[in-house]
């Protein structure tokens, strides 16, 4: 099932293991027993720490859970881990022996101080490129806190079980038959969440949230954010980064092909690389946060979600930007439940089904082209007169028999039942009319939002919420600057956002040397 240059790669990953993991399975008949069966061994096979053994019960389906030093560390997997999933199951066994990368100590005690006993499933699909990035958190937490345990369910194997949950989109976090999630979430929103629904003991009193003072904090990790650390740690000034995630949206590009010297990357690969970058230099990375507020001055202050301050010099803001929402009824109601962001990861819950996707860019028509291989019928909704895709994709899209294109539309309301999307509601802008669209789901492709929220009473924004900066990323405030694109910078690449970021760290070095 490995072929022989995974199973060196594994030996290589796994050689630091110090303690016992064993890979405990349920006996099943079903087709698929030995697949899971045969993958357990080779993984085992790569380390004298790792061993699989069956646990005597029987199942449905193949099933397995985790043991460290002998017990059960809270890590379940129902179904075979291939796919996106591997590299949970991976992480999973480094992490249970705390090797890779793991949050840092304030985190961890967040984590601690959750409330038990919490039991979580979380429903994936091995397409889904959001569904590890859950996956692995909720992993985490289980490690860090022996009162919870998280169980990855692919939904191939629970198909009445995601039928009686109402369960549309992938990943979907269950508290029994409670939804707790769904789709794309930041482990830094995952771990709130938690602590709102579950509730936290007491922090102690020796836990310091005083993160200190530094020359330069950058808040925001993508390809703007990592440039500007770089550039500022490279003339000796003390910096922090603080970020969700290091890679930002960069984290949910599929192919990258216009990053100059690089013909082909993916984004969890370049989001690897600028962390791997950032490490080679002394920046503080505080990931998993985000920040609430900002109090102007010499020394600015920044409040973090997580109760913890910090104080800075200099701040750049390089937050970028985040899936535009259509701001209508029915909308919010029904995200995970028939309305979706992601086609990659929710079109094969529509498989047979007729949906919409709201937006004629680039991304919309190129959603619905993915779409109508998948789905019954696609409907594409665009405000506009004309779409404003490529000429290329647009006969692509106009070239399919089961897509419906509809120009000059306003999306009105997305309508359901209580448990799942029915229909949609668009207004025809030539005439005024309200006209209706039977469907099972609605695609949002509108665009991105700058992440500029917690800094617009701060600095000047524009209509778009972009940061207003000039062409040295200065800011209207002194002492805070911005880069990439969550600004007023036209074009909104990878290869541009870098640049501003070097631009950005630049100018702090300059400005604190006066």
């Amino acid at each position: 099932m490995l072929d022989a240059n995974m199973i060196e790669q594994l030996k290589a990953v796994f050689e630091k293991l110090e303690q016992s993991v064993e890979l405990v399975f349920d006996n099943s008949e079903h087709p698929k027993q030995g697949e899971l069966v045969e993958m357990l061994n080779e993984i085992s096979s790569t380390s004298d720490k790792i061993s699989t053994i069956s646990s005597g019960n029987t199942s449905d389906y193949p099933k397995f859970l985790l043991k460290y030093k002998g017990l059960e560390n809270g890590i379940h997997f129902s179904g075979i881990p291939g796919g996106h999933e591997f590299t949970s199951l991976i992480l999973a066994i480094l992490n249970s022996d705390l090797k890779g990368k793991l949050p840092d100590e304030m985190i961890q005690q967040r984590i601690k101080r959750l409330k038990g006993p919490i039991s979580l499933k979380t429903y994936i699909s091995l397409s889904c490129e959001n569904c590890p990035d859950v996956v692995q958190a909720l992993n985490l937490m289980a490690i860090f806190n022996e009162n919870i345990t998280h169980e990855m369910v692919d939904g191939e194997f629970e198909q009445a079980e995601i039928e009686r949950l109402k369960i549309q989109g992938v990943p979907s976090v269950m508290d029994g038959d409670q939804l707790v999630s769904s789709g794309k979430i930041s482990f830094a929103d995952l771990l709130e969440k938690l602590e709102h629904r579950f509730g936290t003991e007491e922090a102690s009193e020796s836990t310091n949230q005083d993160l200190g003072v530094y020359d330069v904090v950058i808040v925001g990790g993508g390809p703007a954010g990592a440039s500007a650390a770089i550039y500022t740690a490279r003339k000796g000034l003390k910096t922090a980064i603080i970020a969700e995630k290091i890679g930002g949206q960069v984290q949910d590009t599929k192919g990258i092909e216009n990053l100059i010297s690089v013909p082909y990357t993916e984004g969890p690969q370049l989001s690897a690389s600028l962390f791997k970058h950032i490490s080679e230099y002394d920046i503080k990375v505080l990931e998993h946060r985000r920040v609430d507020e900002v109090i102007k001055g010499e020394m600015k202050e920044l409040k973090l979600n997580s109760g913890e301050t910090i104080k800075t010099k200099a701040l750049v803001v390089t937050t970028g930007a985040k899936w535009r929402e259509l701001g209508i009824e029915g909308e919010k109601e029904y995200i995970g439940r028939g309305v979706a962001f992601c086609p990659h990861c929710d079109g094969p819950y529509y498989k047979g089904k007729d949906v919409a996707v709201i937006g004629g860019g680039n991304s919309g028509v190129e959603a619905a082209i993915d779409l109508a291989g998948i789905v019954k019928s696609v409907t594409l909704v665009e405000f506009a007169p004309e779409l404003k895709a490529d000429q290329v994709l647009v006969q692509k899209l106009q070239s399919l028999p089961n897509v419906t294109i509809i120009k000059n539309a306003r999306t009105d309301k997305i309508i359901g039942d209580g448990d799942k999307v029915v229909s949609l509601d668009y207004e025809d802008r030539a005439n005024g009319e309200i006209k209706n669209v039977k469907l099972d789901g609605v695609f949002v492709q509108i665009g991105l939002i700058p992440n500029s929220a917690f800094v617009k009473d701060v600095v000047e924004t524009n209509r778009f919420g972009e940061i207003v900066v000039s062409e040295k990323n200065r800011t209207s405030v002194d002492g805070i600057y911005a880069a990439g694109d969550v600004t007023t910078v036209p074009y909104k690449q990878i290869i541009i956002a870098m640049g501003e970021g070097a631009k950005a760290g630049l100018t702090v070095f300059e400005d604190l040397m006066l």
